[in-house]
């Protein structure tokens, strides 16, 4: 049974195919395209075999997500939307009101579990925004913060300042121009953030800490971030892949 996952964020919708639903199963295919181009999502998927079930999560708005449900509705599709829960596959939700939990969070906190199962884990997820989530040794979700993504971060400077509408940088030791000190900034701003949740969750942890790096800017903050960590490109559709596993195995559809 071919299982679709999907993850609709704030710029882009990301889609994988996996073989089965099941936990291990194999990820056939995977893509992505900005919002503005959902209305070619069953474009992407037509050349793959049908999917037997449909599961995702999204954060984009209503009408996002009824543009994607439009699509998936040309392939005689349904797409079953999760939010968090209180408890599933191994993660206690700590949120004070759990449902308000972002929905791709959540699922990045349970497929964090999956590759962290017997430890305490940091997950920082680098897209439009970066969240960095705080996940304890016995599986639960201490919390987290959200902070601006280094667009929002640069767009935010530009509409503030005057002249500071530069090409892209680099992350420099010393930056010696306006594009890389723009860019070292924003990247010392966001380390230095998951800097200071690490030592918090290491303190509550003296085990250790697995720091997962994730999301489409993971790479531009990997030079900066001074943490020990992994990337795992696809830890959102893990946690989806695990919410479909366990409904298949209690006899749920999906």
């Amino acid at each position: 049974m071919h299982l679709l996952v999907l993850d609709v964020g704030n710029t882009r919708l990301k889609w994988g195919l996996y073989a089965a639903a099941q936990p291990g199963a194999a990820l056939l295919a995977h893509g992505a395209m900005v919002l503005e181009d959902v209305d070619h999502l069953h474009q992407a998927l037509s050349p793959w075999p049908r999917p037997a079930a449909v599961i995702g999560c999204a954060v984009a708005g209503a009408v996002v997500t009824a543009r994607v449900c439009a699509e998936l509705d040309t392939l005689g599709l349904h797409c079953q939307w999760i939010g968090a829960q209180a408890e599933q596959c191994g993660v206690r939700n700590g949120y004070v009101t759990p449902s308000l939990l972002g929905a791709d969070r959540w699922a990045a906190l349970l497929g964090a579990r999956q590759h962290v199962p017997d430890g305490a884990a940091m997950i920082i997820s680098v897209g439009t925004a970066v969240t960095v989530d705080c996940l304890s040794r016995d599986g639960v979700f201490l919390g987290g913060v959200i902070l601006p993504g280094f667009g929002l971060m640069l767009r935010a400077l530009e509409m503030g300042t005057a002249g500071l509408r530069v090409p892209e940088g680099e992350i420099r030791e010393f930056p010696v121009n306006t594009s890389d000190a723009l860019m070292t900034g924003g990247a010392l701003a966001i380390a230095g953030a998951a800097q200071q949740m690490y030592a918090r969750l290491r303190a509550r942890e003296p085990q250790g800490v697995q720091v997962l790096l994730t999301g489409g800017a993971a790479p531009k903050l990997h030079p900066a971030l001074g943490l020990p960590h992994r990337h795992v490109e696809h830890l959102v559709f893990d946690g989806l892949l695990c919410i479909a596993a366990q409904q298949t195995a209690g006899g749920q559809s999906t």
